[in-house]
Formats: C-alpha cells, sequence, structure tokens
C-alpha cells in the first residue's frame, strides 16, 4: 500500500536532484527508479526488492528502510 511509512523518515543527497526525504517504500522506489546513479549494485536490487515486498505486504516497511539505506551507502549517497 502506498501510505505505509517508516517511523523515521530519511533524507538522501543526489547530485543533480539534490536533498529528498524518504517517508517509506513507495518513495523509496521512486527514488531507485528516478534519481537513482547509473551504478547499481547487489544492494540496489535488494532494496528495490523489498519495497515492493513492503507495499505488497510480504515485508515490514522497516526492511524496506535497512535495504534503502544499505543501498544509498552503496552508492555513496548522503544519508541522514
Amino acid at each position: 500500500m502506498a501510505t505505509e511509512r517508516w517511523n523515521s523518515p530519511i533524507k538522501v543527497g543526489f547530485e543533480e536532484a539534490g536533498a529528498r526525504t524518504v517517508n517509506g517504500p513507495f518513495d523509496a522506489l521512486a527514488c531507485l527508479s528516478d534519481l537513482w546513479p547509473a551504478a547499481r549494485g547487489l544492494q540496489y536490487l535488494r532494496a528495490r526488492s523489498v519495497c515492493r515486498a513492503a507495499l505488497d505486504g510480504r515485508k515490514s516497511v522497516e526492511e524496506a528502510r535497512a535495504e534503502f539505506v544499505a543501498a544509498a551507502q552503496e552508492a555513496k549517497l548522503k544519508v541522514h
């Protein structure tokens, strides 16, 4: 469900788009598909998969949050 939110939002710095606040798996998927750097690794794929699963109710939103943070770190994005 698109209204699922994390307990604590994440602010991610993107080079061209500036800082974005990500509130949940739906926002995370938008960032992963629209704003992510060209270099995409294993953590990116895991984050995308787990965020989709969280929206379907197969994973928790906090699991999706952890995977999204790991993907951002893998991409060397600033996370606050």
